[in-house]
Parts: structure tokens; sequence; C-alpha cells
């Protein structure tokens, strides 16, 4: 079954390219485009940056997976139900534990082995890489961390919001630590497309990557 993989660098919307083939992808499957976030004030409000520019590519039906006020067992049944799934931004760590520490991460694993199209923005990214990689600017101990992650690309390092962040340092030291994984800094407003593991689209400001201890533009 083919396998495909969304990352942005930042949160949403979509840029226009990746957003299209997301669509397309979608519209050959039965069922709700399935997205998960992080539960805060107002989060009905913010959905928009993620469906409008779908809806216009028409993709018509979503569902909305708030954690952790809706439990895993019933976050599980609906996304058995998906033709797409996104995983928003926000706290790394609380994605960590409430998807990749649940029954969610099976769910998610299979519908990705299925076909089904998966999107990861931000803290969506990173919990989608195994190891997933969070940056000391990304977490309260401000230390770099390392935790298991969906495994959805294999032998993958990546750092999001990179340039914004400055997170040169962070990118570099995880490419030390994990040679001789693959690795890209991805910076907001752009995405990566990932068929069958393989990077075949770049789309947005820029993508760096470290080779030989040096870091240099992909895209932007």
């Amino acid at each position: 079954m083919t396998k495909h993989l969304f990352l942005f660098g930042g949160g949403p919307p979509f840029t226009p390219k990746l957003a299209k083939r997301f669509a397309d992808l979608t519209l050959l499957n039965k069922g709700k485009v399935s997205i998960l976030l992080l539960e805060r004030d107002n989060w009905q409000g913010y959905m928009p940056r993620y469906t409008n520019i779908l809806t216009s590519l028409g993709v018509k039906e979503f569902q909305y997976i708030p954690l952790p006020t809706l439990k895993e067992e019933e976050a599980v049944l609906l996304l058995e139900r998906s033709s797409g799934v996104i995983i928003g931004g926000g706290n790394t760590n609380l994605y960590a534990d409430l998807i990749v520490d649940s029954k969610i991460s099976n769910a998610i694993i299979q519908l990705f082995n299925r076909g089904i199209p998966v999107v990861g923005f931000s803290a969506g990214a990173l919990i989608s890489m195994d190891p997933c990689i969070i940056s000391a600017k990304d977490n309260n101990e401000k230390l770099c961390q390392t935790r298991n992650g969906l495994g959805l690309v294999k032998n993958t390092v990546i750092s999001v919001h990179f340039s914004e962040w400055q997170d040169q340092k962070h990118l570099l030291q995880a490419v030390k630590k994990f040679t001789p994984y693959q690795n890209f800094g991805i910076n907001e407003q752009t995405g990566m497309y990932f068929y069958q593991d393989y990077l075949v689209e770049i789309e947005g400001n820029g993508v760096y990557s470290v080779k030989e201890n040096e870091i240099f533009k992909v895209l932007g």
C-alpha cells in the first residue's frame, strides 16, 4: 500500500500545492478528514486555518478530535473512519503523551499503512518521526529531549520553526547523535511531502539540511 506523509515546519495553513495534493488523496477515500488537536480556548475558531483551503479544493467533511477531552477510545473509533489525518501544532510533549503513548498511535499507524495520508504541523510533524527530537526551545526544561514517535518515516531527523527559532545548533546536535539519518530543518510556512518514505516535493519558505557538519539550504 502506498504511504503519504506531509510535514510542515509551522502551524497552518497548508501551502497551496501540498494542500491540493493532500485534498486529492483524501477524495479518493471514504470518510472524513480527522483533525487531532490539543483542546484550548476557542479551538473551534482556529479550525478554519486548517480547513478553508481544503474546502476550496473539494474536501467537505471534517471531524475534530480535541485531546484530552475526547477519550482515546472515542478518538480511535473516529480515526477508523478517516479519509485523511491532520495532527496539529502546540505543546510537543503533550502531543507525544496523548497520541504516541496511547492507543491513538496504533490507529494512526494502521491508517498510514493502509494509504490514508497523514499531515503533521509543527509538533504534529515532530511526533511523526521516531525518535521524536524536541528542541530546547520547545519545552519547559530548556533541554534537547528525545522521545518515542510514530515512526511514519524511518531514519529521519527534523527540526521545525527552523530559521524562526534560529535552531541550527539543535539540528547539528541531533544529526551528530543520530548519524547517518537524513535530516531537515523546516521553516514556518513550509511543507514537505514524502511518498513511500522518499521526499518528493518541498514547498514554501525554506528547508535546510546538514552535511559534513555544515548546514546548507535545500529550498528557499
